[in-house]
């Protein structure tokens, strides 16, 4: 139990000291690294630490070298990662089946397994460190600080790494005084709508005192996104501490998690850690020897991805259906069981314990006038280098995609980028060189959202993109308000005609009616940013519609409806493989005799025909 801050003090003393010897190679020992993100786990990286620690055993080497399961690397296309101290060697794409090579080579007699180290692209160079990578070169790891770095159920490892040293800063510190510092750093909210995180807490501190929340909303819902789970998995610690700060600042005692079912492992790890803190005396009462009392709660949403909302989001913790309510009244006044609440997301509130231990000023270096600090992205799509940056706002989007993400697969090229998710739009060629900013994006046409970004190259079909946002949108929408429940619904069925060569060029002008009728008629931001992806398309690639429409063509050849498949008479060697991938009979000929043609009135435009072939005798038209 640590009593009051001195004793605090002497603990995170201690710890660092630890942390610093484990990894440094302290009285000859060793020190292994493994991955224990979502990603790397279902790659089988607990099955790796297991044999790893196997041999170990069997060599009797357990007092010369440590194994840790850490938090998300990032680097999510290159996982399972092994790192071994202290020469901070770092594995990449390790299967259990190269683990005997690993302890054989690298930790009995320390040869490199070159093997399997990254090698950059660009260079073809082989990297042995993890910073030497082109990944990571331009990162800064704020809201992701400890991931990928500590064991996420060791507090001992937290508080080495810096745990509770913002909570202990802000407990000697006025609350007004608290909530001007998150304010001086320029913190906006990182869940999507981008308002000042201080001055949403100062409008909570300033209601009459009484019951308060603060509200975690980890219900990330945007398709391809996972900031929220990585922080929440790799240091679960920095969002209960963020929790704690903000509760303080605003006066009060209880905050609630709400995280989705579907990250088990997520919640199982902020559990461990709510119990350690709990068991330290950094939550509950008196903290610290302070008159200032804490808890923290967790409640599990059930996927909905209206609730990331956050009227909707304090109606499911409730136990009401998941719907938004109109506002005002702000939940800042009036909240969670109608009390003044304050609601932050994982992502914000992982980054509050840094603007309390560093300061707002040295927060403030990154970014941009208007967006200060970092923004974390789950980088994804047609991209070489998939996975979880954390760069300063003011980074542009040409060095997001080709420095950090390693441009784009195949030498294909760019051709949009979808910031936002379902909320935001798209970004073409012409707008690689905008620095990220939550003001940029959303003159652009697009938005910061959470922190999605989707690579798509010549071969994603626009239109095709669109619907697919629409579909995700109409299953999400909540069926409150009738510009969102009916207008959704009425665009996708638009948008099916168009890519199925049915529509005019009348659904399109109906399209885009209809998309400024939703934006400005609906309840809440699901509803009112739900035609971003079809506006920001209309825009950027009208002609693609148009090609659709008029043509009755899909020119990335992706709309099944547009497209055909056909067999060169000149190049087809009559081999009948293709015939026997077809699962419909609609490809005939005579093996050795007559080339093979495709019946176009059975053909499903599976594709399995043009995979098959050999011999590049089946295009797609």
């Amino acid at each position: 139990m640590i009593n009051n801050i001195d004793e605090l003090n002497n603990r995170i003393e201690e710890c660092s000291n630890n942390l610093k010897a484990k990894f440094a190679g302290a009285n000859g020992k060793r020190a292994i690294k493994l991955c224990g993100g979502t990603g790397c786990l279902s790659s089988n990286s607990a099955e790796i630490k297991e044999k790893l620690e196997g041999l170990i055993k069997a060599n009797g080497l357990e007092d010369k070298i440590t194994v840790n399961m850490v938090g998300c690397f990032g680097f999510c296309s290159q996982g399972p990662f092994v790192k071994i101290y202290p020469e901070d060697t770092l594995y990449r794409l390790v299967t259990e089946s190269d683990v005997e090579e690993i302890f054989e080579k690298d930790i009995v007699n320390g040869e490199i397994v070159e093997r399997l180290l990254f090698v950059e692209p660009t260079t073809q160079e082989k990297v042995t460190k993890q910073d030497d990578i082109n990944f990571y070169k331009k990162q800064v790891r704020v809201a992701l600080h400890g991931c990928g770095e500590i064991n996420p159920e060791d507090i001992s490892e937290a508080l080495g790494a810096g745990a509770f040293q913002g909570l202990r800063n802000a407990l000697q510190m006025d609350r007004a005084d608290v909530i001007k510092e998150v304010l001086d750093s320029g913190l906006r909210g990182r869940g999507g709508g981008g308002f000042p995180a201080g001055r949403k807490w100062q409008f909570a501190y300033s209601q009459p005192d009484g019951e308060k929340y603060v509200v975690c909303n980890g219900d990330e819902g945007d398709p391809g996104a996972f900031m929220d789970r990585s922080i929440l998995e790799g240091n679960p610690l920095a969002v209960i501490e963020g929790m704690a700060i903000a509760g303080y600042a605003i006066g009060a005692q209880n905050g609630y998690f709400y995280v989705r079912a579907e990250y088990p492992i997520a919640v199982n790890r902020l559990n461990i850690a709510i119990k350690q803190a709990e068991e330290l005396g950094l939550l509950g009462d008196n903290i610290l020897g302070t008159d200032f009392s804490f808890r923290v709660h967790i409640r599990l949403g059930a996927g909905a991805f209206v609730c990331g909302e956050e009227t909707a989001l304090l109606n499911s913790i409730e136990g009401q259906r998941g719907m938004p309510r109109p506002r005002p009244p702000f939940p800042a006044v009036k909240g969670l069981w109608n009390k003044p609440s304050i609601i932050n997301n994982v992502e914000t509130l992982a980054t509050v314990p840094y603007i309390l231990r560093e300061g707002a000023a040295k927060f403030a270096e990154y970014g941009t006038e208007k967006s200060r600090g970092t923004k974390v992205f789950a980088l994804g799509g047609k991209i070489n280098n998939v996975g979880l940056v954390e760069v300063p706002m003011g980074t542009t989007l040409h060095e997001l995609i080709y420095d950090i993400g390693g441009g784009i697969p195949d030498g294909k090229k760019f051709k949009a980028i979808q910031t936002g998710g379902p909320s935001g739009g798209c970004l073409t060629e012409k707008d690689l060189d905008t620095p990220i900013d939550f003001d940029n994006l959303i003159a652009k046409g697009s938005m910061m959202g959470s922190g999605g970004a989707i690579v798509m190259d010549e071969d994603n079909c626009m239109v095709d993109v669109a619907k697919f946002y629409m579909e995700f949108i109409c299953d999400e929408s909540c069926g409150k308000c009738s510009p969102c429940r009916v207008g959704t619904k009425r665009m996708l069925e638009i948008l099916e005609k168009i890519t199925e060569g049915k529509a005019t060029m009348g659904d399109l002008d109906q399209l885009d009616e209809l998309a400024r009728t939703i934006r400005t008629g609906s309840l809440c931001g699901l509803g009112q940013t739900a035609p971003n992806p079809v506006l920001s398309t209309l825009t950027h690639f009208k002609d693609e519609y148009i090609a659709h429409i008029v043509n009755k063509e899909c020119p990335a050849k992706v709309c099944k409806s547009l497209t055909s498949f056909f067999i060169i008479e000149d190049k087809c060697k009559k081999c009948s493989l293709c015939a026997r991938q077809c699962p419909v009979g609609a490809i005939t000929g005579v093996v050795g005799k007559e080339p093979y043609v495709i019946d176009q009135s059975k053909c499903i435009k599976c594709g399995l025909c043009l995979t098959s072939c050999k011999f590049g005798a089946i295009v797609k038209k």
